[in-house]
């Protein structure tokens, strides 16, 4: 589904999970001798690579999505989900069959465990795609940064985790690159629409499927983390159960809320636009799938470190790709909360850099600590004693 996805705006810090749940490992891959094994090795580990496959699969899937959403008469949003999750699953049962990747088969023990995180996730996306039919893409990516302060405030109450003076900056500078944008938005729908009271209502309407949205995503990332820690689930384990208990769920929201008459069929699809529309949506399904894959790719071939910060420069791009695809006001202030809300990340990703670095106290060493040679050999005596 199309934000399992999305990893870069609001990750459960990779470093924690790869202590508590090994991180992800691809199927062993059996390969023919290649005639070049070295240039093969070289490029699998380039990382280069995977941080470039990372944000343009993060641009793909968000330019898709927006590019099914912005019609303004489209209203069949559950069923967008739902076909994301059907492309999903087929394109990961493949991938598992031509192994390629590997994930748990199913099992209904674990998805009465994680069926609630599953619903959480359909708020998540519902909401999601709800805020960017009424946005801009710049400003649903700055606006999604708002999610980070309220997932690091529930780690604190819930996890034991805590808020340095850098991270308390960062999210300053988060709140004022949004109050930034929703200025400069307000501000040209005022100066520049003949019915600048529709323009803001629609606009005002956005900015409340956000707020919604940010509520649903820190309540779908740490009830993620905490099921995690029950199920040990790895990346794709999370995947397959995610999208395969969400499709019963968005066959009945679509079938009972949405309006499925011909005239409204025709309006979300219309004749001109109707094949980019379907490709779009499967296109989104498919980029979900790579958003993971190379998130995880990332990881393994880079660090967490790397990845954060990945994940704080992908933004830029996002935001800059509503400016070149679709008609986002290019305007001084739009600018400077882009940029604003660009160094809130990536200052963001430093505190977590730090914090991640500092030492813990009270904890035991997990490794051996050198000892003297003659304490080595009292211990040798002591054990064959």
């Amino acid at each position: 589904m199309a934000e399992d996805k999305k990893t870069d705006d609001y990750t459960i810090e990779m470093d924690k999970l790869d202590k508590e749940n090994k991180s992800f490992e691809p199927a062993p891959i059996h390969r023919s001798r290649s005639p070049h094994p070295s240039h093969n090795n070289a490029l699998a580990s380039n990382p280069i690579l995977p941080v470039i496959s990372y944000c343009g699969s993060s641009i793909l899937m968000t330019v898709m999505n927006k590019y099914v959403l912005s019609g303004t008469e489209f209203n069949l949003n559950f069923f967008l989900l739902l076909v994301q999750s059907i492309v999903c699953i087929i394109t990961i049962q493949t991938c598992k069959s031509c192994n390629i990747i590997t994930y748990r088969d199913f099992n209904s023990a674990e998805a009465r465990k994680w069926f609630p995180i599953s619903v959480l996730l359909i708020g998540m996306i519902y909401t999601g795609s709800k805020a960017l039919q009424y946005l801009s893409i710049p400003v649903y990516t700055i606006f999604k940064n708002l999610t980070i302060i309220l997932i690091a405030y529930g780690e604190v109450l819930w996890f034991g985790g805590s808020v340095t003076g850098l991270t308390l900056f960062s999210f300053g500078l988060m709140v004022l690159s949004s109050i930034i944008a929703a200025w400069a938005d307000i501000k040209h729908a005022v100066e520049s629409s003949t019915d600048a009271t529709s323009k803001v209502s629609t606009l005002n309407a956005g900015y409340i499927w956000m707020l919604i949205n940010c509520f649903c995503t820190s309540s779908y990332v740490l009830g993620m983390r905490k099921r995690i820690k029950l199920t040990n689930f790895k990346d794709f384990d999370t995947m397959y159960y995610n999208n395969l208990l969400s499709i019963p769920l968005l066959i009945v929201f679509s079938a009972c809320v949405e309006d499925w008459s011909s005239a409204n069929i025709a309006r979300n699809f219309p004749p001109a636009n109707r094949n980019g529309i379907a490709f779009a949506m499967i296109l989104s399904g498919l980029s979900s799938v790579f958003i993971s894959y190379t998130s995880a790719w990332c990881v393994r071939v880079t660090s967490s470190t790397t990845y954060s910060m990945v994940g704080a420069l992908n933004k830029l791009p996002i935001a800059l790709s509503g400016l070149i695809f679709f008609d986002a006001p290019v305007t001084f202030p739009s600018v400077s909360a882009i940029v604003v809300g660009f160094v809130s990340g990536i200052v963001y990703a430093v505190a977590k850099i730090k914090q991640n670095a500092k030492p813990r106290i009270g904890t035991l060493p997990t490794v051996h600590v050198p000892v003297s040679a003659s304490s080595q050999s009292v211990r040798d005596g002591l054990r064959s004693s």
